[in-house]
């Protein structure tokens, strides 16, 4: 049985003060449901990781499903960090390709701005991390991720200057894609001003705080195959593995890639998880596309760029399309599928028929790498 996606439904990711987390998923599946030629759903799988914490809401299973008018159905949330919204799409396809389920409803959602105080969505995102050793001594996610960026700019012989390539690509993919967040473009010298995080990380090297839905429906016939998929996990406390390297993405990314029965030459396109630049340039060496240490030579060369040897992230990524993370692994499908569709607008990349979407959840201890196929 393969596992085909058969509609596709996005939100702009914004701050949406009117709409409740069931309102934004529900927009995401009415649009995808209506995309699919309205079939009947046999299951619902959500991708969120803060609802609990941020909209003081669980069970959002049996939430999103009374909100679509389904309740009745199987429905389930799933959590995996910021790889919650990958996750869902494959635990999806894994209920219609065993045959259980012939149309299964996958949504990805996260409310983040309904908290209102930064501290407050800092904390939540910081329960990716270890809580015994890392959340209780402090350590925010931006901390984590510039410490990594700190030694990999060390092993590297890396300037600040050079993480400036991903961030100047994404935005300016972004400015021409509906659902994207932030559609403006940067120079190195908005880059270079932009104030710092957490040092050296800068705020034009993370992804925004936002609110968005993506949903796609997975069937047993349509135009998109997700034809590969694989999990992979690492240590969730950061300081016990090498930090300047994502050996969950590598390991998902090579299973989904021999399931698919593809190999790297073969990929037209890539969605990374860009969270923040130096998670992208570990992602594209993890995923084998160039050697460790020489990311931000590939994204300076343009072979990143929508027209380039290989596009990556052409709707503009976490950094720029925006990052409401338990949906971003939905996001990314989506985007994918709508680029095998050719129903890209802008972003459209020319002929792309094979592409693969890497997620990841915490500092790179949850992964989830999926393979579409036109």
């Amino acid at each position: 049985m393969k596992a085909m996606i058969k509609g596709v439904g996005l939100t702009k990711i914004d701050q949406h003060w009117s709409k409740s987390i069931g309102e934004l998923a529900a927009e995401a599946c009415f649009k995808a449901l209506r995309d699919a030629g309205n079939p009947k759903i046999d299951a619902i799988v959500v991708g969120n990781m803060m609802s609990g914490l941020l909209n003081g809401q669980e069970n959002l299973g049996a939430h999103i499903a009374e909100s679509i008018g389904m309740s009745g159905i199987p429905a389930i949330k799933i959590e995996a960090a910021c790889g919650s919204g990958g996750a869902a799409v494959m635990w999806g396809a894994i209920g219609v390709i065993s045959g259980i389920f012939r149309n299964v409803l996958v949504v990805g959602v996260e409310k983040m701005t309904d908290a209102t105080n930064t501290e407050d969505q800092s904390s939540a995102l910081a329960t990716a991390s270890d809580a015994e050793t890392e959340l209780s001594m402090g350590a925010t996610f931006a901390a984590l991720n510039a410490i990594i960026m700190r030694r990999y700019m060390h092993e590297h012989g890396l300037s600040e200057e050079d993480f400036s390539h991903l961030p100047i690509l994404m935005h300016k993919n972004a400015a021409d894609v509906e659902h994207a967040q932030l559609r403006y473009r940067i120079s190195l010298k908005d880059y270079l001003e932009s104030p710092y995080v957490c040092e050296p990380l800068r705020l034009l090297d993370a992804s925004p705080t936002g609110d968005g839905a993506a949903a796609i429906i997975i069937g047993e016939e349509g135009d998109v195959e997700i034809a590969g998929f694989g999990s992979s996990t690492d240590l969730v406390e950061t300081f016990s593995r090498d930090l300047t390297e994502l050996r969950a993405v590598k390991s998902a990314a090579k299973k989904a890639m021999e399931m698919a029965s593809i190999e790297l030459g073969d990929l037209d396109i890539v969605q990374i998880h860009d969270a923040f630049s130096v998670i992208g340039y570990m992602c594209v060496e993890a995923i084998g596309v160039v050697e460790r240490g020489k990311a931000h030579k590939f994204f300076e060369s343009g072979d990143a760029e929508r027209n380039g040897y290989l596009p990556i992230n052409p709707e503009g990524g976490l950094k720029a399309r925006g990052h409401p993370v338990g949906a971003t692994g939905v996001y990314q499908v989506a985007e994918i599928a709508l680029q095998l569709m050719e129903r890209a607008g802008p972003s459209q990349v020319e002929g792309a028929r094979i592409g693969l979407s890497v997620n990841i959840g915490g500092t790179g201890s949850n992964v989830t790498a999926i393979v579409l196929k036109r």
